[in-house]
């Protein structure tokens, strides 16, 4: 592989958003387990040690995919009821999940620690109060949500669950009444 020097390309003009791209790109390709700051570096044409300012080491770049991946969940429309929200939401992991199968149970592996990957954990919060739910169960209820829709997420994309696609939306219609209900619930206590 040629060196930055040999290419032309040196640290500068690499960003953060490089690093994540090349990682999301090699984990895709050949898997988890190959990410490591040097197979990351060999993609970008860089030494390892460029890479640290970025993502400081092998735990960010993991970091920084589970930021890459929720990047993807859909802008929170404060305008719209919340209902309808935490639809989109809802909607928003299935894709990601299907987008990303292999990759989508990082989620459940890793905690969402950079701002953009807390972005929308804070919005379903957001919601939630919205809807009038007590701040004391707030957090649990988001954190019961997340579970509930990243579970049925990863085990349609993983293929746990097999059968006609109206058999699997009618799951997560289900899902969606009993949580919506149990949301209610809370938000008139």
């Amino acid at each position: 592989m040629k060196t930055p020097a040999q290419r032309g390309r040196g640290t500068r003009g690499l960003t953060r958003d490089e690093v994540l791209d090349a990682t999301l790109a090699l984990a895709e390709d050949r898997g988890l387990d190959a990410v490591s700051m040097r197979a990351v570096a060999d993609r970008l044409g860089v030494t390892p040690m460029a890479l640290y300012r970025y993502v400081g080491d092998k735990q960010g770049l993991l970091d920084g995919l589970v930021e890459r991946l929720l990047r993807e969940m859909p802008d929170d429309d404060p305008a719209l009821p919340w209902q309808d929200r935490l639809r989109a939401f809802g909607t928003g992991i299935r894709e990601i999940a299907r987008r990303h199968p292999d990759l989508f149970l990082l989620l459940f592996m890793r905690p969402s620690v950079t701002p953009e990957a807390r972005r929308p954990r804070n919005a379903v919060q957001s919601m939630l109060r919205d809807a009038g739910v007590p701040e004391e169960i707030v957090q649990p209820l988001q954190r019961l949500l997340d579970t509930i829709g990243m579970g049925l997420a990863a085990s349609e994309a993983n293929g746990r669950f097999t059968g006609p696609s109206e058999e699997i939306d009618a799951v997560y219609a289900l899902a969606e009444d009993l949580l919506l209900t149990a949301i209610e619930r809370y938000a008139r206590s």
